[in-house]
């Protein structure tokens, strides 16, 4: 049994205790690093590419894609089939922008190192929803632009030329 004078050395070994939970702590603090830094630059990205890339891409479909195709399709089923198709990938659209509108605040944060409330629901559902967007696109809706749209090739060269033109920087003329 330790004496009252042994008090103030078993004080200052139990302090040992705290600091070295501390410091291990601390020494797993460079392997946090990385990923916070990874999610900071993803977020970043996804942030740019949403903006320019996924909305100008509904953009383009629903101003060139979607008009040349229901302007050829044939009345009857294909019309029909079309139209439905339309609908139905505007609303996807819609819905996956909603989706990001809510996300995108917290990817703010997140793209500057600050704490956000990320919905990881709304994350997975946004990937969810997308790819399989996506994947219907292309199973079933671009084979049928393709056939409807390769009938007239004056019709497919429309669509290749509006879509050129649109990224194509402007010409700025000199006077």
């Amino acid at each position: 049994m330790g004496t009252t004078s042994d008090a103030p050395i078993t004080n200052f070994s139990q302090c040992h205790v705290g600091i070295l939970s501390h410091l291990k702590a601390f020494g797993g603090l460079p392997a946090l690093l990385a990923p916070a830094e990874q999610a900071r630059q993803v977020a970043q990205e996804t942030l740019k590419f949403f903006r320019d890339a996924v909305y100008e891409h509904h953009a383009e479909e629903e101003r060139e894609l979607f008009p040349a195709v229901l302007a050829s399709a044939t009345e009857g089923i294909e019309m029909d089939q079309v139209k439905f198709m339309v609908e139905r990938l505007t609303r996807e659209h819609r819905q996956v922008e909603a989706t990001w509108t809510r996300l995108e605040p917290h990817l703010k944060k997140i793209a500057k190192g600050q704490s956000a409330d990320l919905d990881t629901a709304a994350v997975a559902s946004l990937v969810r929803d997308y790819s399989a967007h996506a994947a219907f696109e292309e199973a079933e809706f671009l084979p049928l632009c393709q056939t409807i749209l390769s009938r007239n090739s004056n019709h497919m060269a429309a669509l290749g030329l509006s879509l050129h033109m649109r990224h194509v920087p402007p010409v700025v003329a000199h006077i």
